[in-house]
């Protein structure tokens, strides 16, 4: 038995060692799939304009604007005028109460009339002296004194007419009107308001005469010069950016801050219409030509700073060596790295790895496509 059962033991021994050689080999590990690109997920690298200035900050003013004030103590009667109205050159914007000026006006003008009658009834005399005395019935003194009556009746005859142009051009400003074509921007007054000489009634502006009015450091004054670009951004009309160019500089800094003011002309159409916005910027002093990449695709780990290129179907990861960064677009020059036309990841994201393959869409392919032509 224990022989039979050793003979046994050693052919079931064989079995499983050649079932152990016919069993199939380990499988080997999986292979990553491709990363998927679409368009949207490259950027190529091209040449630039690149503008570096100081700062300058300030707000949107009309150049044409009217601040009306009174200028007769009165009563306001009516508004006609509301904030936000189209206004034309001439228009009543606010009328005052003109009762005491009307009978002021009545009375200088009755008083000019008797002034122009005493005159004319003093030259007769004075004509008559004069006749007198040439045919010797009347003396040289009664003359004299014609003509010394007739010159005062004059002097008070000039005297009542000027009043009575002094008491329309009072009756004149009870009538507040549009002194040029406009928009109504700040109502002072409503009717019943008793409104004393220089007392704020209506402002006017005009809205097609917009400029940036700029505050610069009195560092970098010497850097601005008429004629200058500069681009700025307002508040208000998000990332939107207007062009303006330097008309004058400011000869005096404000004592208190120190800083001096710039004023900027816009340049084309595109203009805010709208008034007192903040409104911030760069002159741009100096410009220059070279490679950009968005911060979006810049890789930074520690000092080091990369980017992930497509080379093929593969991601190369390249050190990159930047420039100071654009104020004006938010993006970096390149010094070395990357060559105009080489495209990037746009969004590269901690998973990424230095050699992993891709596989573009058919979109992201024409994309390809196109831009390697354009590239070389």
């Amino acid at each position: 038995m224990p022989a039979r059962f050793l003979a046994f033991a050693l052919i079931l021994a064989a079995a499983f060692g050649l079932a152990g050689c016919n069993a199939p080999s380990a499988a080997p590990p999986a292979v990553a799939p491709p990363l998927l690109l679409a368009p949207e997920d490259l950027h190529t690298v091209h040449s630039s304009s690149l503008s570096s200035g100081p700062a300058i900050t300030g707000s949107i003013q009309p150049e044409r604007r009217a601040d009306l004030r009174a200028e007769v103590p009165a009563v306001v009667i009516a508004v006609l005028k509301e904030n936000g109205d189209v206004v034309h050159k001439g228009d009543l914007l606010a009328r005052l109460d003109d009762t005491a000026i009307r009978d002021a006006l009545a009375s200088a003008e009755a008083a000019r009339r008797a002034a122009e009658q005493a005159y004319e009834q003093a030259q007769r005399q004075y004509e008559r002296m004069a006749t007198l005395r040439k045919s010797g019935m009347a003396s040289a003194q009664q003359v004299e004194d014609a003509e010394v009556r007739r010159n005062n009746s004059q002097s008070d005859m000039e005297g009542a007419r000027s009043r009575v142009v002094s008491a329309r051009q009072q009756l004149q400003r009870t009538e507040v009107r549009a002194p040029f074509d406009g928009i109504v921007s700040d109502r002072k007054v409503s009717a019943g308001d008793t409104a004393q000489i220089g007392k704020e009634l209506v402002k006017v502006i005009d809205p097609n005469s917009m400029r940036f009015e700029a505050l610069i450091a009195a560092d970098h004054v010497g850097e601005v010069h008429p004629g200058q670009t500069v681009r700025f951004r307002v508040n208000g009309y998000g990332d939107e950016e207007f062009t303006g160019r330097v008309r004058r500089v400011n000869p005096a800094a404000n004592p208190t801050t120190r800083q001096v003011e710039v004023l900027v002309d816009f340049v084309g159409e595109k203009q805010p219409k709208l008034a007192g916005l903040y409104a911030e910027g760069r002159l741009e002093t100096q410009t220059r030509t070279a490679l950009v990449i968005p911060a979006s695709a810049i890789v930074r780990d520690g000092d080091r700073v990369s980017a992930f290129r497509v080379a093929g179907d593969k991601l190369q990861k390249v050190t990159l060596r930047l420039g100071e960064r654009d104020p004006r677009t938010g993006d970096f020059p390149v010094a070395a790295g990357l060559t105009d036309g080489d495209r990037v990841i746009r969004y590269p994201s901690a998973l990424l790895k230095d050699g992993q393959r891709i596989q573009a869409s058919a979109i992201a392919k024409a994309a390809l496509a196109t831009s390697a032509p354009a590239a070389r």
